[in-house]
């Protein structure tokens, strides 16, 4: 663990919490990290998550040196503007929780609480794949599939706190053998979770072949040039090619950046930029399609930067390609 001085005014914490583990960081004013670790996350118990965060919070502040540091923590959720409870989230113990102010209260201080996939696309645009941009839209491929829009430096969580969901909107311009699509957690059926997730890659080639498989199982399979792999993945950067073209026409953003698991997927950054040109409204695309450049850190990141000073990105200053 790195021991290093800092002041209130410099050092950022960011609390990733998430279902099995908690992760925290602090940040130095240029984004240098300065100490970071995980702790099991206490599932099921509310006051234990508090417990947890304000220890993580404490010793953070003692391997930095600095005492009062900003605290943004992202969670699988979001504060309802409606009632102030927590809704949305996969951490269900949250629901239904005044989870900001009982946070707040416990660490004595403000805490900014937002979304993890904002967190993820606060963090690329502060310093990582969409650097220098004044729209990111960062999608999450995973266990699921959820996304987070940063105008200016700033997430977008909308009125209804509910922006970036763009996993529970239907598959744009659906085939016959794709309607009504698979049926999804959220009560409907043909959710884009449920054909561009990695679960979903795996069910889609489990449907077609028969075969019991991962989609990173797939993904070795097709690289191999097994045709009905391939087929699959084919088929993917097909439905999300449709997807990211509904977030074009509507958003029209400077970058697009994919986390979680299927981001791994190098092929996709070739393959994705003309199965979105098809489908969007513009005679031409240059829309780059990036990797999260902190992976699996970006959550954590972001929560820190959910701190970030006055926005600084504007429109058009992203690096091209």
């Amino acid at each position: 663990m790195n021991r290093n001085s800092g002041t209130p005014s410099s050092v950022r914490i960011g609390i990733d919490l998430g279902g099995t583990k908690t992760e925290g960081i602090a940040l130095g004013a240029g984004g240098e990290e300065l100490a970071r670790f995980r702790v099991p996350t206490p599932r099921g118990d509310y006051d234990a998550t508090l417990r947890t965060i304000a220890a993580m919070v404490a010793r953070l502040e003692e391997e930095t040196g600095t005492a009062g540091a900003t605290v943004g923590v992202g969670i699988p959720g979001a504060i309802s503007p409606a009632t102030g409870l927590v809704k949305n989230a996969n951490s269900t113990w949250l629901i239904g929780r005044p989870f900001d102010r009982d946070l707040s209260d416990a660490l004595q201080r403000p805490v900014r609480i937002e979304n993890d996939a904002n967190c993820l696309a606060v963090s690329e645009a502060a310093d990582g794949a969409g650097a220098g941009c004044g729209v990111v839209f960062a999608a999450i491929l995973g266990t699921g599939c959820g996304a987070g829009i940063v105008v200016h430096g700033r997430p977008l969580g909308g009125r209804n706190a509910i922006g970036g969901e763009w996993g529970h909107n239907p598959l744009p311009w659906p085939t016959d053998d794709e309607r009504p699509g698979p049926a999804c957690y959220c009560g409907k059926s043909g959710c884009l979770e449920t054909f561009v997730s990695g679960p979903a890659v795996a069910a889609d080639h489990r449907r077609a072949t028969g075969a019991e498989l991962t989609a990173e199982a797939v993904a070795a399979l097709a690289g191999n040039g097994d045709p009905a792999a391939r087929a699959t993945l084919g088929r993917l950067v097909d439905r999300l090619g449709r997807g990211l073209a509904g977030v074009v026409n509507v958003l029209d953003p400077d970058v697009i950046v994919l986390g979680g698991g299927l981001s791994n997927l190098e092929f996709l950054y070739t393959a994705l930029p003309p199965a979105i040109a098809r489908w969007t409204f513009s005679d031409s695309l240059d829309t780059p399609v990036r990797r999260a450049v902190h992976g699996d850190s970006s959550g954590v990141r972001g929560a820190a930067w959910l701190w970030r000073p006055e926005e600084t990105a504007t429109a058009g200053t992203c690096i091209p390609g």
